[in-house]
């Protein structure tokens, strides 16, 4: 150890948090947090005042940024030269700034993430909008401080006629916090400061009448406003924006989606690569092809769609999927009297006209001060004039200026700036015209100068000064907002905006979905050809479920693999009655494998009482059946969820809700039917594969249908594959266990055909029966009369050689249309030999007669 020297032991722990908060405080307070009077980090306003000394203003010449970042470097930041020019570069940019403030020239970058050309390559000046945060700087209104070292002085904070923290935000990341603002629209935030100016008790609710949500430079829409909401009231939120979309349609008819703009910050080039990963991954279906068509006249992404895309379901998976919604996390953290603090709307107007406030009371001293003086030299100029033959004789006798100086203090009494404001007059101010502008130069400095007293003795005359300015800049650059507001299922229950209607769903063998008005269909009489139902676009496909729903239910839609997924009615597309609809997997997560064996109807998934009270019944082709409480497929999921486990070689029939004491019927193909009571299934998880319902009579022997039985006055009512059909008691269905073969419930014939369907039915409900060849009819339950449970039943629809029946659907009473008036088709639509009044009295048509029970 040298002479002199000594050693002192400290802690390394105390000395690491001393040097770790001083230099996180270092951070904050010089570099990543903005101040809440003028919205600048340090960069920002070292920037524009650089530029301002060195005389780029918007009516000036454009610099060269390189010259430009020298004087900032060299005079107020010594950080490096990239965080100065990408500084100003940003603020050049007005996909960044919603009001830029620096007026660059040449490369600046893009919207694309192309960095700005090289500092030696561009020119910069500064923005006229930019002049307002500076104007009156040299009027003592801020404090200036000693730059790095001690040189210069630059200002702590900018006089800032405009709120630049509200109408340009910022973001910046500190140790241990971070600030993300976001900017508004000029003409609200005036608004809304003048409305706070007017009523310093005003609500948040009332600001945001003024200042309605953020307002972004690159335009989008803002989805949903709880998150505006919570931003405003507590400084924290995050406001969803989706870009703004729309379709078009090409010549050839081939459906376009149109983006016009996107989320504030998002890369466009980024977004539309990702995309294209996406729709080549198969993750993003329904898009033949995407391109960029932007230009300098604005922003254009095309998705060319396929034929059978839906437009609205492939733009709500491309907001789903990629940046065409984003979020933005709003956290107003800035410095107030140099301390961070969260704000909410209502403290950064506050602060903001505390500011101003400030601002304009020095504004006044310093202009109070500087008239004063004018005031004081025009006087000793008006008692020189006034006594001009005395003042210029004791001149021209004075040996000097000194002499003559004095001798004008002594003999007028004047002041010393008095005196020499004397002497320096020139000879030509000595004209009776002169004179006259001097004294006319006094009395309007008197006049300002009461002017001024008064602005200083008043608080609500500089109020009216702060809304006056304000109204001036709101004027000279407010605009319209770019950035519309929508509101999100968050906001408001999309069942008020849709009438609670009646539809008829029908699902296609191949997966076509729609939904029709009900009263599209007409009653028909018994025996009727009916007419013509959906239009499929293959021979081989052909409407396999049809059912009625209102508009304001939940489908819960059964896989024969097992899968449940959830859709609101008014979520199905709808269809003219003979319109095939669309393919299902543009409105679920359905495998490709795997298609709609059963749909049901659910009015609430978020009432207790009803999930908790009823049941749902499965029941499997094999005669497999399970018991599980509605519970626990209450909580709905993009991509379903397992509702039920499948044996090899099985796939799942029917699902039906119970209330846990009903009877269940299942039929079967070979004719037979089996009833016991549910309370013979335990209840199950959700994951269960169930236990047996009934036995097969064979190999080919499957289960066609499943019925709960809800009263004893209903019917059971079955349909064969060649059109036989007929209802019976539900008493002649005698109760059993589960598991056993059952009774005959239909004289299975080769006339007859297998058994296709079972219902239970009343005299007040109708039939709708559909074929493979897309014909419907509907006919009226009480047209057929109750006959034995064995028996062959009538003839319900006429069908043509190899044609066969693939769906029967009951509707309810309460879902019977009014109108019944009677439609068919035209003779032309029917094959040649279809006939339009089957003979009904063919005694063929019915048999009586019974057949014994087993």
């Amino acid at each position: 150890m040298a002479e002199g020297e000594r050693i002192i032991p400290i802690n390394i722990e105390d000395e690491m948090r001393g040097a770790y908060i001083d230099y996180s405080m270092s951070v904050i307070i010089s570099r990543a947090l903005p101040d809440v009077r003028d919205g600048l980090k340090p960069v920002h306003r070292r920037v524009l005042y650089g530029m301002s000394e060195l005389g780029v203003s918007y009516n000036k010449a454009y610099k060269k940024s390189a010259r430009i970042v020298g004087e900032v470097l060299g005079k107020y930041h010594p950080h490096g030269d990239s965080s100065v020019y990408e500084t100003m570069v940003r603020m050049a940019q007005d996909w960044s700034l919603r009001y830029p403030l620096v007026d660059g020239q040449g490369n600046f970058g893009s919207i694309d993430g192309d960095s700005a050309a090289a500092m030696r390559y561009t020119e910069a000046r500064l923005k006229r909008i930019a002049d307002e945060l500076l104007a009156d700087l040299e009027k003592n209104t801020v404090d200036f401080q000693p730059n790095f070292d001690d040189s210069l002085e630059e200002p702590s904070v900018m006089p800032a006629k405009l709120p630049n923290l509200l109408i340009n935000g910022t973001s910046g990341i500190a140790v241990g916090m971070a600030t993300n603002m976001a900017p508004h629209n000029l003409r609200e935030v005036v608004n809304g400061i003048v409305a706070y100016i007017d009523n310093r008790d005003i609500e948040i609710s009332e600001l945001m009448q003024h200042i309605t949500a953020p307002d972004f430079p690159t335009g989008a829409t803002i989805y949903g406003y709880e998150g505006v909401r919570s931003a405003f009231e507590t400084g924290r939120g995050r406001v969803i924006l989706r870009a703004k979309a729309s379709f078009e349609t090409t010549p050839s008819g081939k459906e376009q989606i149109i983006v016009t703009e996107i989320p504030y910050m998002v890369n466009k080039a980024a977004m539309i690569e990702k995309t294209a990963a996406l729709i080549n991954e198969k993750k993003i279906e329904g898009i033949s092809d995407l391109r960029d068509e932007s230009d300098r006249d604005g922003m254009r992404i095309v998705y060319d769609l396929k034929r059978d895309a839906m437009p609205n379901v492939v733009l709500n998976n491309l907001y789903k999927y990629t940046q065409l919604q984003s979020s933005f996390g709003v956290n107003n953290v800035a410095l107030v009297k140099g301390r961070p603090m969260t704000l909410n709307l209502k403290e950064q107007i506050h602060y903001f006209v505390e500011h101003r406030h400030e601002v304009v009371i020095r504004r006044t001293e310093f202009e109070l001060a500087e008239a004063q003086k004018r005031a004081h030299i025009l006087e000793g100029l008006l008692i020189a004039l006034d006594n001009l033959d005395e003042v210029i004789t004791l001149i021209r006798n004075s040996r000097d200026p000194e002499i003559a100086r004095n001798g004008l203090i002594e003999r007028f009494n004047l002041s010393d700036i008095q005196a020499r404001a004397i002497l320096d007059m020139r000879l030509q101010r000595l004209t009776g015209l002169e004179r006259d502008k001097i004294q006319k130069e006094y009395d309007e400095i008197m006049a300002l100068i009461t002017r001024l007293t008064e602005i200083l003795g008043s608080e609500e005359l500089r109020m009216q000064i702060i809304k006056d300015e304000l109204r001036e800049i709101q004027d000279r650059y407010g605009d319209e907002r770019r950035t519309n507001i929508e509101m999100s299922s968050a906001d408001f229950s999309m069942e008020d905006m849709i009438p609670d209607e009646h539809m008829v769903i029908t699902i296609s063998h191949e997966g076509y979905i729609k939904r029709t008005a009900l009263v599209e269909y007409r009653s028909q009489s018994r025996g009727g050809v009916g007419s013509r139902g959906v239009s499929t676009s293959k021979e081989t496909d052909f409407t396999e479920h049809l059912f009625i729903a209102s508009t304001h239910n939940y489908l819960l839609l059964f896989t024969e693999l097992g899968r449940l997924f959830w859709l609101k009615v008014y979520e199905v597309p709808e269809g003219a009655k003979t319109s095939k609809g669309r393919a299902i997997q543009n409105l679920i997560n359905i495998p490709k494998e795997d298609k709609i064996r059963a749909v049901l109807n659910v009015q609430n998934l978020k009432n207790p009482d009803y999930i908790l009270n009823n049941y749902l019944i499965f029941c499997t082709e094999q005669g497999v059946i399970k018991k599980t409480p509605l519970e626990s497929y209450s909580r709905p999921r993009t991509n379903g969820i397992n509702a039920i486990s499948i044996n090899e070689g099985d796939r799942l029939l029917d699902v039906q809700m119970t209330n846990g004491t009903n009877d269940i019927v299942l039929a079967l193909r070979s004719g037979r039917a089996v009833r016991f009571n549910e309370d013979k299934v335990r209840s199950m998880g959700r994951n269960a594969a169930g236990v047996r319902g009934v036995t097969l009579a064979g190999e080919d022997d499957r289960v066609v249908g499943m019925v709960c039985i809800t009263n004893d006055q209903m019917n059971l009512l079955v349909v064969s594959e060649k059109g036989f059909g007929k209802r019976s008691p539900i008493d002649e269905y005698r109760i059993t266990n589960r598991g056993g073969k059952g009774v005959k419930t239909l004289n299975i014939t080769e006339k007859t055909g297998s058994l296709v369907a079972i219902h239970g039915v009343e005299d007040s409900d109708d039939l709708m029966i559909i074929n493979k060849s897309g014909i419907t009819i509907r006919l009226r339950v009480a047209d057929l009369r109750v006959i034995g449970r064995a028996t062959q039943g009538v003839r319900l629809l006429k069908l043509n050689e190899g044609d066969e029946i693939t769906s029967v659907a009951k509707i309810d009473v309460e879902d019977k249309a009014e109108d019944v008036e009677e439609a068919v088709i035209e003779q032309s639509e029917l094959p040649a030999d279809q006939s339009l009044n089957p003979e009904l009295n063919d005694p063929d048509l019915l048999n009586p007669d019974a057949i014994s029970e087993n």
